[in-house]
């Protein structure tokens, strides 16, 4: 029988070290603003906010922690700052993330996403900590042979482009530094894979959302070059509530440290073209165009993810629909245009995932 679905659980995190890493990102400064709500000691490692705007500076993401802007790949930086904060746990989700930049920059991806993590294993093998580690990959990891039945977390490891090996290979060091050290010493660390996440506050190039938002603000048309692509899209609450659902539940029981699947049932995985068409609808105006052929470097054209490990261990299950996770995403857009308070806004989507309201 599967467990019950599970929510995070404030009294665990208060009062906890964490070191988030990636905490400036869009992802991060929600995990980052949702840990200081709860009372955790939030250390964040992270470069500066590469847009702007940006949701860690609308969410004043300076006084939610104890903020250090420090790359992943100076390791005697990342050292000293892990022996500094001393973590109780680490949420690992620091990366360069996207893939078309990838393409342009392969050298600095594959340095940040598996020098970077290196670094960061390395600095808690010397100080023998912390107890936990979720380390954030991606569910790219998998070498995607396009095939009709979603991915488990056993099936093999690859990556056609260059972000996609990066994360692969990043699993490959983790499991080398917890099979060499780190379970030795008593830390558990699990890896979670991801689908495509969306929601208010990213502002990042080369994404789905954050560009229709951009185009129908200014009048102009969305260009879709791959709209027949299917992924598993998921509101950025779901992976974020599994990502602390999966430490709590490490804490407590260390034999669950594995690899995770966090995404919707493979039959609710969605096409670009679908996707978009739900934010017009939300949105209210906005043109697009699609493309007629396949246009840029190679991208996987269908992933989908099987999350019945994650369901079963961990009682995570997704709550949003795929249209109720657009739907919020693009009002979050539209009303921080008008002049709410981005605080506001998340806070609204936070009580709503939670079923607070």
């Amino acid at each position: 029988m599967e467990s019950l679905v599970m929510q995070p659980d404030s009294d665990f995190w208060r009062d906890k070290r964490v070191l988030l890493t990636g905490h400036t990102g869009f992802k991060g400064a929600w995990l980052l603003w949702w840990l200081h709500r709860m009372g955790a000691q939030v250390t964040g490692l992270a470069q500066s906010p590469l847009t702007q705007p940006n949701l860690f500076e609308l969410l004043q993401g300076k006084d939610l922690c104890d903020s250090h802007l420090i790359d992943l790949t100076d390791l005697d930086a990342v050292q000293k700052l892990m022996h500094q904060c001393k973590p109780d746990i680490v949420l690992h989700l620091a990366a360069q993330a996207i893939v078309r930049t990838a393409y342009e920059q392969p050298v600095s991806t594959f340095a940040t996403n598996v020098l970077g993590t290196v670094h960061l294993l390395e600095a808690m093998r010397t100080m023998h900590a912390p107890r936990v580690v979720v380390a954030v990959t991606t569910d790219k990891v998998y070498q995607n042979r396009e095939w009709p039945h979603p991915y488990r977390e056993g099936d093999p490891l690859g990556g056609h482009d260059p972000y996609s090996a990066s994360k692969a290979a990043c699993e490959i060091a983790i499991n080398s530094y917890v099979d060499s050290y780190l379970k030795a010493q008593g830390t558990s660390v699990a890896r979670a894979r991801a689908g495509n996440v969306i929601g208010g506050g990213d502002w990042s190039v080369n994404r789905l959302i954050p560009d229709a938002v951009q185009a129908w603000g200014s009048g102009k048309v969305l260009n879709i070059r791959r709209p027949d692509s299917v992924r598993p899209w998921q509101h950025v609450l779901e992976p974020l509530s599994a990502y602390l659902i999966l430490a709590e539940k490490l804490w407590h029981d260390p034999s669950l440290a594995d690899a995770y699947n966090f995404g919707p049932p493979a039959d609710q995985a969605a096409s670009v073209r679908e996707v978009i068409t739900l934010a017009q609808q939300a949105y209210g105006q906005g043109q697009v165009r699609f493309a007629e052929s396949i246009e840029g470097p190679h991208e996987a054209g269908l992933l989908t993810l099987d999350n019945s490990k994650a369901r079963s261990l961990l009682g995570v299950t997704p709550r949003w629909k795929l249209d109720e996770s657009i739907r919020r995403s693009l009002h979050w857009y539209r009303d921080l245009a008008q002049g709410a308070n981005a605080n506001t806004l998340c806070q609204a989507d936070l009580d709503a995932f939670l079923g607070t309201t």
